[in-house]
C-alpha cells in the first residue's frame, strides 16, 4: 500500500490533491462530493474586493434611479447598506462545516487596509489556510515593476501579522524574475508557493464587434510552465510547491512531483470529467507508484529537479536550444507536404 501523504503550508494532508479555487464549492454536496472522492483538501473560491466594490457600487445606482423625480419624492426606498463580504463568509464558515478535510480561503484585494481586514474576518470562519491570491494588471505605464512586488510582499508580512493561520502566496508567472520574487516571499516566511493562478482573459466577437466573457478551460499542455519552476524552486524554498493550471491527469501529477512539487491545484479537468474523476487521478498515481516500488511521494519527489538532474541546463534556455537543434524531428512529426 502507498503512502500517499505530503504537506501543504504546514498542514499534513492524506494525498498531493487539492481543489483548486473556482465557482464548484458553491454547493454543500459537491464540496462533499469532492472529499469522499479523495480530494486532500479544497481552496474555496476567492473573495474579490474588486467585485464586492462593484456591487455596492450597483445597489446604490439601482436604490437612487428614482430619487427626487418630483417634487414630493424625496425617495422610492429605504437606506440600505451593502453586506459586503457577510454573505461570503456565511458560506466559507458552511463549507468548513460540511467537510472534516482542510478547507483554504482565497483572498484578492486592492487596499492594504482591506487585505487585513478581510483575512482577519476569513480566519474567523474556521479555516484551515489562507491563500493570498496576488494577481494584479498594470493600469500605468510609469508603475515600475520593483513597486509592484515591494507592494505585495508589504502586503504580505501585513497580513501574516494580523492572523495565525498559514498563509500560502498564489503568483501569477508574470514577473520579470518570478524566481526572485519567491525567494524574498519565501524568506519573509511565505507558508506555501503556488505557481501559478490563472484567470480568464477578455475575449472578441468578431462578427458583433464586442467585447465578451468566454469561460475557458485549461489544456494539459499549459502545466509544463509550473512543472518548469517547481523543477527550479525544488529545495531553493523552505515553503512547500503547489502546482495549478493545465493538471487534467493523473500523469500530469506525478510529473509535477517527479520536478519538487508538494501537492497540486486541479479545476479544470474537474469542470470536464466531473468531481468523481479525484478517484481517477488517484487511482492512476497509485497504480504509477506500485508499478516502480515507490512507497511515498518523497521516494520520487524532485528527482527529476534541477537539483538532481545530470544536465544543469535541463530547465533553462539550452533545452529551447536542443530543439532548435533537432529541428528534423519536428518536420518528421508534422510534415510540411
Amino acid at each position: 500500500m502507498v503512502d500517499l501523504k505530503t504537506s501543504f503550508a504546514g498542514l499534513e494532508i492524506k494525498n498531493p490533491i487539492i481543489v483548486g479555487a473556482s465557482n464548484l464549492v458553491n454547493s454543500v454536496d459537491n464540496l462533499k462530493l469532492m472529499e469522499e472522492s479523495g480530494a486532500a483538501a479544497i481552496v474555496y473560491k476567492s473573495l474579490f474586493e474588486e467585485q464586492i466594490q462593484l456591487e455596492r457600487l450597483e445597489l446604490d445606482e439601482n436604490l437612487n434611479e428614482y430619487r427626487e423625480r418630483n417634487a414630493e419624492m424625496i425617495s422610492l426606498f429605504p437606506d440600505i447598506e451593502h453586506a459586503g463580504p457577510s454573505e461570503h463568509l456565511m458560506n466559507l464558515r458552511l463549507a468548513k462545516e460540511s467537510v472534516s478535510i482542510p478547507v483554504i480561503a482565497s483572498l484578492n484585494c486592492v487596499f492594504t487596509e482591506t487585505w487585513i481586514d478581510y483575512a482577519r474576518q476569513l480566519q474567523d470562519t474556521g479555516i484551515d489556510a489562507l491563500e493570498l491570491n496576488f494577481f494584479a494588471i498594470p493600469k500605468d505605464f510609469k508603475f515600475d515593476g520593483r513597486d509592484i512586488v515591494s507592494q505585495q510582499l508589504e502586503i504580505f508580512k501585513a497580513v501574516k501579522n494580523a492572523v495565525k493561520i498559514p498563509i500560502s502566496i498564489k503568483f501569477s508567472p508574470f514577473y520579470a524574475n518570478i524566481l526572485n520574487v519567491i525567494k524574498q516571499f519565501d524568506n519573509e516566511g511565505a507558508d506555501s508557493v503556488v505557481v501559478f493562478n490563472r484567470f480568464l482573459q477578455p475575449d472578441i466577437d468578431i462578427e458583433n464587434e464586442i467585447h465578451i466573457n468566454s469561460f475557458q478551460v485549461s489544456t494539459p499542455g499549459e502545466s509544463l510552465l509550473a512543472m518548469r519552476y517547481a523543477g527550479m524552486l525544488y529545495r531553493n524554498i523552505k515553503a512547500s510547491i503547489s502546482c495549478n493550471g493545465g493538471i487534467h491527469s493523473g500523469k500530469d501529477i506525478i510529473k509535477m512531483i517527479l520536478a519538487g512539487a508538494d501537492s497540486v491545484q486541479v479545476v479544470s479537468t474537474l469542470y470536464k470529467n466531473k468531481i468523481s474523476y479525484i478517484k481517477t487521478l488517484l487511482s492512476e498515481i497509485t497504480a504509477w507508484m506500485e508499478a516502480r516500488k515507490y512507497k511515498s511521494l518523497n521516494d520520487f519527489k524532485g528527482k527529476l529537479s534541477q537539483a538532481k538532474v545530470n544536465n544543469p541546463f535541463i530547465y533553462k534556455r539550452a533545452q529551447y536550444i536542443d530543439i532548435l537543434q533537432k529541428s528534423s524531428e519536428i518536420f518528421k512529426k508534422y510534415p510540411l507536404r
